[in-house]
């Protein structure tokens, strides 16, 4: 067995010492990682069905967006784009993460037609959205549905509106306004796991949920959204 070279003169390191350093090392790794790189993330409601599934597990890259202060000059980062699928703290609840797709960038207007959103007067092209029921015709619809039309909104600088893909069954900016860029943790990046549950599995006490986990790992695996990149 090989030992740690010292300085001359002094103490050899004992083995329980230099697994301890080992340990405290790779802890603060982990969570410089955590903390700057990326962070694991569940989907617990379906605000973003089809794209993403209740019971998808995602890295999410925090390295991307600017952050403030000092990193922002030195780290390979990039602005806000349409179509970031984001994860964020809720406006309403700092504590609560949320997952949503950027529709509207600072400066912009923002309008909901028919539940077709337009930006500074032009229909977006959306393929990822999806709707539990089609628009309906004018004489049928009212002011007060959030979900047929909305705006227009001047989006702010410093602000995002976002949206889910599940458009009728999604809280976001059409509900608690807009989202402060400071409130983003990271950008969705890949499925690393997808669990098949409901949104039930999420209430229940944490060791039912890690039982339902080990039990039915093989057989509630989506073995096909494994390494899925999220778009």
């Amino acid at each position: 067995m090989t030992t740690t070279p010292t300085p001359a003169g002094a103490p050899p390191k004992s083995t329980a010492r230099e697994y301890f350093e080992s340990i405290v090392i790779a802890v603060i790794l982990a969570l410089f990682v955590r903390t700057w790189c990326f962070q694991a993330f569940k989907i617990p409601t379906g605000s973003m069905e089809n794209n993403l599934l209740i019971g998808d597990h995602l890295v999410v890259n925090k390295f991307l967006f600017a952050p403030a202060g000092f990193e922002k000059a030195l780290l390979p980062i990039r602005s806000f784009r349409r179509g970031d699928v984001v994860v964020f703290k809720s406006p309403e609840d700092p504590e609560r993460d949320f997952i949503k797709r950027v529709i509207g960038l600072p400066g912009e207007t923002l309008e909901l037609r028919h539940k077709k959103v337009y930006i500074d007067g032009t229909a977006l092209d959306e393929p990822y959205v999806h709707y539990l029921l089609p628009p309906r015709p004018d004489d049928e619809m009212t002011a007060f549905d959030k979900r047929e039309t909305y705006g227009p909104v001047t989006v702010p600088e410093g602000q995002l509106f976002v949206m889910g893909d599940n458009r009728d069954n999604s809280q976001d900016s059409r509900y608690w306004g807009f989202l402060p860029q400071a409130y983003v943790k990271g950008r969705a990046a890949v499925v690393y796991w997808s669990f098949e549950s409901d949104a039930a599995d999420y209430e229940r006490p944490g060791l039912e949920q890690l039982f339902s986990g080990l039990t039915g790992f093989i057989t509630k695996t989506r073995w096909g959204r494994l390494g899925q990149q999220i778009r």
